[in-house]
């Protein structure tokens, strides 16, 4: 397994190293010993998965504190563009976002720690996302971000015209008017 730190601090890419032979291939998508060394110690309590079509963008999703999580986002079919943005108040970093492209290809994962929304979008024809949470979902903690954000930009690496969105993620606040208390 080989961690890289993103350029937004606290963001880990982690890639697991793939045995492969003419039967297919195995890895370990997860050990708490090894990722022990990279400062990630944290218990898992929760796993979510999701199926989306092409054009489909998901966020920016978070929860306030006490409630925050931290993610770990895979995908085990299709390609993505992750995105995971700094809420921290007192961060150099606030306001600024790190994105990554995860398939079920390339097979890297993005560790999203407190204090970040996280969004993606589904670039293949269809996705599953699957990701591993260190608190249990709070409906009443439970916060987001416009994903076409003015101040933010982000490039959700889609045409405009492809872009599909919830109805509740389409009204979520701008970045400026969100509610954070991180």
């Amino acid at each position: 397994m080989r961690v890289t730190e993103a350029p937004l601090p606290g963001i880990l890419i982690i890639e697991p190293h793939i045995h492969s032979d003419s039967r297919g291939y195995f890895f370990e998508s997860y050990n708490l010993n090894k990722l022990k060394s990279y400062g990630v110690t944290m218990q898992f309590v929760q796993d979510n998965q999701s199926k989306s079509g092409f054009g489909v963008v998901r966020g920016l999703h978070y929860q306030l504190q006490p409630y925050a999580q931290v993610k770990l986002v895979r995908v085990l079919q299709g390609t993505i563009y992750d995105f995971a943005v700094d809420i921290r108040k007192n961060s150099s970093t606030f306001g600024k976002y790190f994105g990554l492209e995860l398939s079920d290809e390339n097979n890297k994962q993005l560790l999203i720690p407190v204090g970040f929304a996280h969004g993606f979008a589904v670039l293949s024809e269809s996705a599953i996302v699957f990701y591993k949470c260190d608190k249990f979902y709070n409906p009443s903690a439970e916060r987001g971000i416009r994903y076409n954000d003015p101040d933010l930009n982000i490039d959700w690496k889609l045409k405009q015209e492809d872009i599909e969105v919830s109805e509740r993620d389409s009204v979520l606040p701008l970045f400026r008017d969100a509610e954070m208390n991180f």
